[in-house]
């Protein structure tokens, strides 16, 4: 089992502090982007330029997108006695869902701003995506943002009793494990030079059927639990569209996941 732990905040001028799940995100954040560049690169299409541009892009529409799924999908009781502001307040909680969907809007917008088809760098995005996020549920694990069921599983975290209640599934723990799973498949299958979109088909289809049934070990006892829908947390009705869209990636045909060519040297005058 493991001991429930708190890491101290970082504090800054002005009353402002810093905590590791901030830290950590924003480390998520550049590692995706960096890796993301990297696969562009090397595997499809050769060429990282156009794909320089979008983390703005992801960060931006993820905030909201991630903070309106937390206000009206997963809390919306907080419109009732919260102002006005809350809606507009993107760092006043967030949802992951929420901020992959805000983040693949914001992608596409932008790659339809610059006239470059998105289709192009799936996979390279795919590639820098996964290790990201993995990164960032480090933070969610950190902070225990996502109690679990009472347990005795020797990966649960001893929540103090007077909060939570004792031992419970730590379900960023899990997500941490699973998407660090699924990077090594990736990977490992971007090694094949796969055709196009099927890294992302995979990234789809395996985090989503680990997602769905994850999420059925979400706390549902506690003061503050995430809303259901007919049984369902929104996150499940989420991926379960992500699932469909992963298999018609994997059964489309497409073309091979191969890298431009290398540019001939100029000749010498």
């Amino acid at each position: 089992m493991i001991p429930y732990f708190e890491l101290p905040r970082l504090e800054l001028p002005f009353h402002q502090k810093i905590d590791i799940f901030g830290v950590l995100s924003a480390a998520g954040v550049m590692t995706g982007a960096v890796l993301a560049a990297r696969a562009a690169r090397k595997y499809w299409p050769g060429d990282d330029e156009p794909a320089r541009g979008l983390v703005t892009w992801a960060v931006m529409f993820g905030l909201y997108g991630g903070h309106f799924l937390h206000i009206f999908g997963y809390h919306p009781e907080l419109l009732s006695w919260a102002d006005w502001s809350l809606p507009l307040r993107f760092w006043d909680g967030l949802s992951s869902m929420g901020g992959v969907l805000g983040s693949l809007i914001g992608i596409g917008i932008y790659f339809r701003t610059i006239k470059v088809p998105f289709s192009r760098y799936m996979d390279a995005l795919a590639l820098g995506a996964t290790p990201g996020w993995a990164v960032a549920r480090i933070g969610c694990f950190f902070v225990h943002d996502h109690p679990g069921v009472r347990t005795d599983f020797p990966l649960a975290v001893d929540f103090p009793v007077g909060g939570y209640g004792g031992p419970r599934h730590d379900l960023g723990l899990y997500d941490v494990f699973v998407l660090a799973a699924i990077t090594l498949l990736l990977y490992g299958l971007a090694r094949l030079r796969p055709r196009q979109g099927r890294l992302m088909g995979t990234l789809a289809v395996t985090y989503s059927g680990c997602r769905f049934f994850l999420d059925f070990l979400r706390a549902s006892d506690l003061g503050f639990v995430d809303r259901r829908y007919a049984g369902l947390t929104p996150a499940q009705y989420i991926v379960m569209g992500l699932f469909a869209v992963g298999v018609w990636l994997l059964m489309r045909k497409a073309p091979e996941l191969t890298a431009l060519p290398a540019p001939k040297p100029e000749k010498k005058k």
